[in-house]
């Protein structure tokens, strides 16, 4: 009887982990963006530091979890193809020299980031889907929004 508890646990635990490893991410802009679209190859080069400007000539400030936040898994995966280590090296690489306007920056919570992106003209962030308020744009990855087929950023 014991032992069918402990397994009827653990069996919960693993499930639980599994459903919150494969949460669906949304790309998110601030209200006043213009950008409504991005390929994944322009995301990866934002969430890279690689791309400082967008196309009208702003800032951008890409927010984001801190890489070791089990929610940020996929993110790694998918768009940097990193450990979390070497996304913090390329984190601190990128913000070098950038002291006034930092490349990237660490959110606490996705509360914290959409809170962030939404008052801080030129952020795009990263979140799941279920914490995006109407304080901040959702933007098309591939021509596709979150939760639609095909959409890159879908938990598996």
């Amino acid at each position: 009887m014991y032992l069918q508890r402990v397994f009827a646990v653990v069996l919960i635990v693993f499930m639980w982990s599994a459903v919150a490893a494969a949460r669906d991410l949304a790309v998110v802009t601030s209200k006043d963006s213009h950008v409504q679209e991005l390929a994944m190859a322009d995301l990866v080069k934002i969430c890279k530091g690689q791309n400082s400007r967008w196309p009208d000539g702003r800032p951008v400030s890409f927010i984001m979890r801190d890489p070791g936040d089990p929610e940020m898994k996929q993110a790694l995966d998918k768009i940097y193809g990193m450990s979390k280590d070497q996304v913090t090296a390329l984190i601190a690489a990128a913000n070098h020299g950038r002291a006034n306007h930092p490349a990237i920056e660490i959110a606490s919570s996705d509360e914290d980031l959409v809170k962030r992106v939404g008052a801080m003209p030129g952020a795009i962030g990263i979140v799941d889907v279920y914490s995006i308020t109407s304080s901040v744009s959702v933007v098309k990855l591939g021509g596709k929004l979150p939760l639609e087929p095909g959409y890159p950023l879908h938990g598996n």
